[in-house]
């Protein structure tokens, strides 16, 4: 993004006061932000040694660790406010920036100072709004003894840092009167959006919607977008106060379910950075890598194979476009083709199981997790053979590989088992019931901590392993949270019995409906992140397949493999962004490339609708 930046004194010269400010104001936001990224890694670990603790009272001594679940809830509040500010101005920041990037540089400023003041907005609400929450709260929690508003603390804590980041970061690039413009015009929607009372026939969440994309198109984070939109949506008669605001974001994100995505993160980061991820790949080379294009199939393989360990398609399309990449161009794939492969292929990861994206289902629609990670595997081998179709359809390479020796295949199997144990310790443990979801992940973090020791990782590497989890965590969690009121705004203005009547309109059958819902996904895709199109579609649609008769377990399915090809579409396309960024390669470019792979895994979702609409008793 083309940003107004500071202009260096000359050499020799002394620093003038403007220059003096942005060093100095850059200085203490790299102390900042290194201090919260330390506190995300030690609450993360924390966090990590409580719900441990716990299974290991409960399995090994027949005893309990009163209050366990309680704390590890108000750990996870606390690592969400306080890795906040890390993800406003990273790529977990989840900003939709396609739009802002076709603008001249006066009109990157506008947006920057549209965007920002959202945020601006976004952090008033969460101090305030909390401060409100705090005064009128009482109480005493039961297992824990501490009061009730600490909780709530935490968040108008994060806001205050979240206000401050913003702060610091205009400073220290020397947009002195851009901040002051982004204060005015944020502190003046806040102190309109609680006074105003607009003569407006529109339903709030609509308002709340519109809002919402004015937000996404001028790239402001996508939290901060939701949390901005539902506080404006007041003047339009919204029938939620800023204390319920905030109240309803922490009881989003207040779910002993969700402590299962720090873990999955952590354990897939430690897997990487272990090398046993490496193995997986060596064990995929030596079964496919001597076919017609048999580093593509490779890069497949390792695809599913990394699945099972690591449940974040972002992870896997930067592990594929940094370890791939090289190797494929240097084989003779033209770079975008090569990109693309790698960007279709990490669809899997949030669709075989551990999948943070069924995690977040289950925490909205309360499913069943364990059966969703079983519909999970069989629509991850449906996609996974399209992808083998399209791949082997659309490359002309051929590979230069020998085939591996019985011998040779063995030994990578041997070596790759370590990663394998990980996917039979969440899934067996989960399916089986010897643990909860979230039991399953810390036991999965454990493992692979073990496995990095074990292989004498460093320290270095084990804290960026922590530290990352946790600031991805916290971005994930505040996009949960925040998104708790425009799903209350959404059931309040009966948004699903509309979407109900417009089935109806089409005849109201189990095709037609799934036909709508596949079509609203697949728009809804386009524009927005799949953790949020979950947190407010899950909940709208279905009911409405329930009563069509549709399975809820094969709907969740659909549901989620519908959102992750929003992740291969312009103009978000989050995993083709991803590998955009690891590769250098333009964005439009990659799209391009895509079109086999996506219309694949079009047709896998067909075939995937076709088997709901089979398995419907009157249909069969």
């Amino acid at each position: 993004m083309i940003l107004e930046a500071t202009k260096p004194s000359p050499p020799g010269a002394r620093p003038g006061f403007r220059d003096a400010v942005a060093i100095r104001a850059g200085l203490v936001l790299s102390r900042l932000e290194a201090g919260l990224g330390a506190l995300c890694a030690g609450i993360l670990a924390l966090l990590l040694a409580v719900v441990l603790l716990s299974v290991g009272l409960r399995y090994g001594l027949g005893s309990a660790f009163l209050g366990s679940d309680e704390l590890a809830i108000w750990l996870h509040v606390a690592l969400i406010a306080i890795g906040a500010p890390l993800s406003i101005h990273s790529a977990l920041a989840m900003r939709l920036d396609v739009f802002t990037r076709l603008l001249p540089a006066a009109g990157q400023r506008a947006a920057l100072l549209l965007a920002d003041s959202f945020v601006i907005v976004g952090g008033l609400v969460l101090v305030f709004g909390g401060g409100e929450i705090i005064v009128m709260l009482g109480g005493v929690s039961p297992t824990l003894g501490l009061p009730e508003w600490v909780r709530f603390a935490f968040l108008g804590f994060g806001g205050a840092l979240t206000l401050l980041v913003v702060v610091l970061k205009h400073l220290s690039e020397g947009r002195a009167w851009l901040l002051l413009a982004v204060l005015v015009i944020g502190t003046a929607l806040y102190i309109g959006g609680d006074s105003l009372v607009l003569p407006i026939s529109l339903p709030p969440s609509l308002a709340l919607g519109l809002i919402a994309l004015i937000g996404l198109v001028v790239a402001a984070p996508l939290p901060f977008a939701f949390l901005a939109a539902a506080y404006l949506a007041i003047p339009f008669g919204s029938s939620m106060p800023e204390p319920a605001m905030v109240a309803s974001v922490v009881s989003g994100m207040s779910k002993f379910l969700l402590l299962a995505i720090p873990f999955f993160l952590l354990a897939g980061g430690l897997l990487t950075a272990s090398g046993v991820a490496g193995q997986l790949v060596r064990f995929a080379a030596a079964l496919v890598g001597h076919k017609r294009a048999g580093l593509a199939q490779t890069t497949l393989l390792t695809s599913v194979l990394f699945s099972g360990a690591s449940g974040s398609s972002v992870a896997n399309a930067a592990f594929g476009a940094s370890t791939f990449q090289p190797e494929l161009v240097k084989r003779g794939y033209p770079p975008a083709q090569a990109g693309a492969i790698i960007a279709a292929t990490s669809v899997l990861d949030n669709v075989i199981p551990p999948s943070i994206a069924f995690l977040i289902l289950a925490a909205a629609t309360n499913l069943s997790v364990g059966s969703l990670l079983v519909g999970g595997f069989v629509a991850g081998a449906v996609m996974a053979v399209a992808l083998a179709v399209a791949i082997h359809l659309t490359v002309r390479v051929r590979s230069a590989e020998a085939r591996a020796t019985p011998a040779e295949r063995r030994n990578s199997a041997i070596a790759a088992i370590p990663a394998f144990g990980l996917g039979v310790i969440v899934v067996a443990g989960i399916r089986l019931g010897v643990v909860t979801t979230t039991e399953a992940a810390a036991l999965a973090a454990l493992y692979t901590l073990l496995i990095g020791l074990f292989g004498r990782l460093s320290a270095r590497s084990l804290y960026a392993a922590f530290r990352q989890a946790g600031a991805e965590a916290s971005a994930i969690g505040l996009l949960i949270g925040t998104a708790a009121p425009f799903a209350f705004l959404l059931a309040v203005d009966d948004i699903s019995g509309l979407v109900a009547s417009l089935a109806d309109s089409f005849g109201g059958s189990s095709v037609a409906v799934l036909l709508l819902s596949n079509l609203i996904l697949l728009v809804v895709g386009l524009v927005l992140d799949i953790g949020a199109a979950i947190l407010l579609f899950g909940p709208l649609l279905l009911p409405l397949a329930v009563a069509a008769g549709i399975d809820p377990i094969h709907f969740g399915v659909i549901l989620v493999v519908n959102l992750m090809i929003g992740g291969l579409t312009p103009p978000v396309g989050m995993l083709v962004y991803v590998v955009s960024g690891v590769t250098k390669l333009p964005a439009g470019a990659l799209f391009r490339a895509i079109l086999p792979y996506l219309f694949a895994l079009l047709v896998a979702l067909a075939l995937l609708s076709a088997g709901a609409i089979l398995a419907i008793p009157s249909v069969r």
